[in-house]
């Protein structure tokens, strides 16, 4: 675990929340790191934690095989606070008793304050509170009292004698708990001691130096996209040893309008970053010919770009190591924290699909950081607004925003199409208002007429979404007048679409990209 600042470890049980406290506690500009549920006491007392969250899960205390805890994380004297499921378990382990509940409490409940503690510090005699549970805890562990209660949770809040052993069976971390982060703050300054120091400026000294003790002299190189993750680790690197990185674009042919002319005028001749370009677009494009199937696409993309990424390293000079934009989620979400009971969630491309054989050292210099941490240290290191806060990009391209086969025709199509509704979105202010937006090519032709012609021309989709963790997401209500602007636009300038529609699905049931 991460020793150099002050740091809460969140041990995980399998809640969809475990992120999102993590998350929260950094916001409150101290360390998190979410852990293995059954992580040994020691290893924690070892690396320094000044305070210990247990997080809410699916099962019951009193399943077969439900997670636990090392008993000794209790008595290490390091502050700890369960939530949920945490809670449950702390009960059960110190003596207490829990059982299943007549009522399902799900949802908003009213949490009485029965007695005033460091934790709830600020709070009103009476507080809004986001329950979900099945089970609640029916005898508190001895030494334990309770200090708030709802209607069906007569032990809704307690805390033992020291006043370092905290359970809550509510969420203080979803935003449906109005005053959750003011509870949470208590548990980290007035009880764990914590000063704050995790800042991004603090963090950019201390990675910077990290870098520059483990490279020393040596080389490295970067694959970059344009996209938010590599640019601003490539920034971070530039900044750590100069000259000694390189960067590497891929120009697979699949990219935004004027991607590679941007990403050359931003890094290359404003940055002084070292930039090769690799001009792989025709190699890619005759790899997919034909193509239709959105699996085979990727297949074929991602085994073409090794290719053409080890055919630039041979132009670059010797290097010894690869440094990457990997974040702390796509980790997470790789493989779960030291084998926690957290579902896979995906396999991600930074994570699990380099080869073997690569040939160097990894790099990770973002690994740490969750992607609004990202944005805050793009801003610390000066990149510009349209790069810190630029949507997200498949990593096959364009190639999955076409349905069906690919071509050089229908590529420049999209280019011309997408980048309209952009600027259209740019100009009235709302790009940063949307997570994702971005025009797919249908495989479908419409009849139409212009002028005293009739035509027989493509379809383009326009989509746009609203969310903040990309797992679920909301179709963006854009304004009428916006979105006929874009239609207009698209069909009068883009020779070869005569229809725009506009995407008005959700996820779930549907995904945020269409392939």
């Amino acid at each position: 675990m991460t020793q150099q600042f002050q740091t809460v470890a969140v041990l995980d049980f399998g809640s969809q929340y475990s992120q999102l406290i993590a998350r929260r506690v950094r916001e409150n500009n101290v360390h998190s790191e979410i852990v293995r549920h059954d992580v040994p006491a020691g290893e924690l007392e070892a690396s320094g934690v000044r305070g210990i969250i247990l997080s809410g899960g699916p099962s019951s205390v009193y399943d077969e095989g439900a997670p636990r805890c090392d008993p000794g994380v209790f008595s290490l004297g390091v502050p700890v606070l369960g939530i949920c499921y945490g809670m449950q378990l702390m009960a059960l382990e110190l003596g207490g008793a829990v059982e299943h509940s007549d009522h399902r409490e799900y949802g908003r409940a009213e949490l009485s304050v029965v007695e005033a503690n460091s934790i709830f510090t600020g709070l009103h005699p009476t507080e809004t509170v986001w329950m979900s549970h099945g089970d609640r805890v029916t005898k508190l562990p001895k030494g334990f009292t309770a200090i708030g209660e709802t209607s069906n949770a007569p032990y809704a809040a307690a805390c033992d004698a020291s006043g370092r052993l905290f359970g809550l069976q509510f969420h203080p971390e979803v935003v449906h708990t109005p005053n959750g982060n003011t509870i949470l703050r208590n548990f980290l300054f007035n009880v764990c001691g914590c000063t704050g120091d995790w800042t991004m400026g603090s963090f950019l000294d201390a990675e910077k130096a990290a870098i520059r003790e483990r490279v020393g002299r040596d080389n490295v190189v970067l694959g970059l996209s344009g996209g938010v993750d590599s640019s601003v680790a490539a920034m971070l690197l530039h900044e750590a040893i100069g000259d000694q990185l390189t960067c590497i674009f891929v120009d697979t042919g699949l990219l935004r309008k004027n991607e590679c002319e941007d990403v050359q005028a931003r890094f290359a001749r404003h940055f002084g970053i070292h930039l090769h370009v690799e001009d792989a677009s025709d190699a890619f494009l005759d790899a997919l010919a034909g193509i239709e199937d959105p699996e085979e696409k990727r297949r074929i993309i991602g085994a073409q770009f090794i290719r053409a990424f080890e055919r630039a390293c041979t132009h670059v000079g010797e290097a010894k190591y690869l440094a990457q934009g990997t974040l702390y989620p796509d980790r997470i979400e790789s493989r779960s924290p030291r084998g926690g009971p957290s579902a896979t969630i995906k396999t991600h491309h930074n994570v699990g699909g380099l080869p073997e054989d690569l040939g160097f050292e990894l790099i990770e210099p973002l690994r740490d950081l969750f992607k609004d941490e990202v944005r805050k240290l793009g801003i610390e290191l000066g990149l510009p607004d349209e790069t810190v806060w630029r949507h997200p990009f498949p990593g096959p391209g364009l190639a999955v925003r076409i349905i069906g086969a690919v071509t050089r025709e229908r590529i420049e199509l999209l280019q011309e199409a997408d980048w309209r509704f952009l600027d259209e979105l740019t100009k009235a202010g709302l790009y940063r208002d949307v997570a994702q937006a971005f025009v797919v090519l249908l495989p479908v032709k419409s009849v139409g007429v212009m002028g005293d012609g009739r035509t027989y021309e493509n379809v383009a989709a326009v989509r746009a979404v609203t969310t903040t963790d990309f797992m679920t997401a909301d179709w963006a209500q854009l304004p009428y007048d916006l979105i006929a602007r874009v239609s207009n636009r698209i069909i009068n300038e883009v020779r070869g679409i005569n229809r725009v529609v506009y995407d008005v699905s959700s996820k779930p049931p549907s995904t945020i990209e269409w392939e």
